[in-house]
């Protein structure tokens, strides 16, 4: 049983690594909200954790929960996108322990001795290096392929290697200039950029798969001009210069809704496991359009007390990182275990009730008289996305360790 169980589980690299993060998504969840419940005394006592809670959510959100979708699905994709040899299980399997393995010390540093949770960081950044050398060398042996795709992810997975180094070495100097990296470099340099790259060759290819008379659109200047903004916004970041953030960042709002109209995202909605993600992306344009207007409004008035808060990052990390993770891994789990690519109205509710975590968790920074209620909000944010995210869960999670329905190995 226990032998069936594994072999099915490692038989393919997104059976595993999503299994894992589908579960570390609703740990982080809980722990999070039991962490916002105590902080705000809604119910329970604060804790007092080994970490600042608002430093271990961000490491575990960008670099415990997003990553293990990323290299499912980078394991799964990579070698067609550059016709090269499939990633081996020894290697993506090596790839999900060391993950799961650093994730688990990092939980039990928090409860414990902060040391623990330092081993935990360094494990994971054993799990991602032995992802980035795999996925490089696919990379490098490629010929007579189109690498722009990869390469711009590959660059990504670097920085988040040092995104993770960054973090190691806040947790052993208590420099600050390591944990902004350490944050800035997650968001800018490695999640955004893959999932731009990722958005930029799957979302056109899937949309002329389904849609009649569809023309590919995918202009690799617009991508470019997306990726300098993305890596414009970093730098000001790190450089204290978020008067300026505008600059890149309304050019990239209006290249992703540009992208949005041309690749149809009205037309998507006649098929669910499209419109998922034409709308995750649409976050894209309006999240960044949040960011702008609060750069805008710190360059006229430093001093403004109404500047947006953390509701540009929660519209960029929910509504488009995490409703693009969603939708992508709701079709890989679909299509690679021989069931039709077709989204059920049960995900499909669920995938909505993510559109409402974000809306809910930006309200209070967008409506000033609604700021009052931000701790209630906040929390009822993590319910929702706890509960849906929970029910994907149970949904999903046992087509990882069950037989293509096919009888097709994988």
């Amino acid at each position: 049983m226990l032998t069936n169980l594994w072999h099915h589980i490692s038989a393919a690299p997104h059976r595993s690594l999503f299994l894992a993060g589908a579960l570390q998504g609703i740990f982080t969840l809980i722990w999070w909200v039991y962490d916002l419940a105590g902080r705000y005394a809604i119910f329970g006592a604060s804790t007092a954790w080994s970490i600042t809670p608002t430093w271990a959510h961000a490491f575990l959100m960008i670099y415990c929960f997003f990553p293990f979708f990323i290299f499912g699905f980078l394991f799964t994709t990579y070698p067609n996108w550059m016709n090269g040899k499939k990633i081996t299980k020894h290697v993506y399997m090596t790839t999900c322990m060391l993950m799961i393995a650093g994730v688990a010390l990092f939980y039990t540093g928090l409860f414990h001795e902060k040391w623990i949770s330092i081993a935990g960081v360094a494990v994971i950044l054993g799990g991602f290096i032995n992802a980035f050398r795999s996925l490089q060398n696919i990379l490098i042996q490629a010929k007579d392929q189109d690498r722009r795709h990869a390469a711009v992810t590959s660059i990504a997975l670097l920085m988040g290697c040092l995104g993770i180094a960054a973090y190691l070495l806040w947790l052993l100097t208590d420099s600050l200039f390591f944990l902004d990296f350490s944050r800035q470099a997650g968001i800018w340099f490695f999640l955004m950029p893959i999932l731009l790259a990722v958005s930029h060759r799957m979302i056109p290819f899937f949309s002329s798969r389904v849609l009649d008379n569809y023309v590919v659109f995918k202009p690799y200047w617009v991508l470019w001009i997306m990726l300098t903004c993305t890596i414009m916004h970093g730098l000001l970041q790190l450089a204290g210069m978020i008067q300026y953030l505008w600059l890149a960042d309304l050019p990239l709002a209006t290249c992703a809704l540009f992208l949005s109209i041309r690749w149809g995202l009205l037309r998507s909605f006649q098929i669910g496991l499209l419109a998922v993600l034409h709308i995750a992306f649409a976050w894209l344009s309006i999240s960044m359009l949040l960011f702008g207007l609060q750069s805008f409004i710190f360059m006229q008035n430093n001093a403004s007390t109404w500047h947006l808060g953390m509701a540009p990052l929660h519209a960029l990390a929910i509504g488009y990182f995490a409703s693009m993770v969603l939708g992508m891994a709701s079709r890989v789990t679909i299509g690679h275990s021989g069931r039709p690519l077709v989204l059920d109205h049960f995900t499909w509710q669920l995938f909505i009730g993510f559109q409402a975590t974000a809306v809910v968790r930006i309200l209070p920074e967008l409506i000033p008289p609604v700021s009052q209620f931000a701790p209630i909000l906040y929390l009822i944010a993590g319910l929702i996305w706890l509960t849906c995210f929970s029910l994907w869960a149970i949904r999903y999670i046992p087509i990882y360790w069950r037989p293509r329905i096919d009888g097709k190995p994988g």
